[in-house]
């Protein structure tokens, strides 16, 4: 048939006719499918792509609370780190006078002689800002004085660790003892910075 078919036959009335019939019917099919099936679905289809809808909403909606929630507790993070520093570290320009003077106010409350300190910084593996300080230190006292200063070093408002306790002989009144202790505390302040 369509080795017949000429564009000349198509000037015919009859099968000029036909063609506009076949396009006409197509484009009534067309219409029938869009009135009676629309594209968007019928109207269960809507409903459960909005109750699907609802339910992405409200579980994003979830996650946004949970991410409000994760940032509070990240900005309340780093404002108790920072008054952590603030409270418990020393400043490295002011670190030296800082524990000298704490040391000082537990060796008079515990009633011991403190020697003379000596100071050495250390890096901080990850961290800028911040060092470890270690203090070598010797103290002569008794042995309950010894023990109320190492009462008081362990409760010091200045982040004290005590590292380690050496011991030394008792003094020729056998009542004292000289005891070197390590102390190590951590200094916020760049490496550079002036004791």
């Amino acid at each position: 048939m369509i080795k017949n078919f000429s564009w000349a036959k198509l000037r015919e009335p009859r099968v000029a006719m036909r063609a506009v019939i076949g396009v006409l019917l197509a484009a009534n099919l067309a219409a029938a499918v869009a009135a009676f099936k629309p594209f968007g679905g019928s109207a269960d289809d809507l409903r459960k792509q909005e109750s699907e809808l609802q339910d992405r909403l409200a579980a994003a909606q979830a996650r946004l609370t949970i991410s409000k929630k994760l940032v509070d507790k990240v900005q309340r993070a780093g404002h108790d780190g920072d008054a952590f520093l603030k409270r418990y570290m020393a400043d490295r320009r002011v670190v030296s006078s800082t524990i000298d003077e704490e040391l000082n106010r537990m060796a008079g409350a515990a009633g011991v002689q403190l020697g003379q300190a000596a100071y050495s910084f250390q890096a901080i593996e990850g961290s800028d800002t911040l060092q470890m300080l270690t203090i070598n230190i010797g103290v002569g006292g008794s042995y309950v004085n010894l023990m109320k200063f190492v009462n008081l070093v362990d409760k010091s408002p200045k982040f004290l660790i005590i590292e380690s306790l050496q011991t030394a002989a008792p003094q020729q009144n056998g009542q004292t003892l000289a005891v070197q202790f390590k102390l190590d505390t951590f200094v916020e302040g760049a490496e550079g910075a002036e004791l």
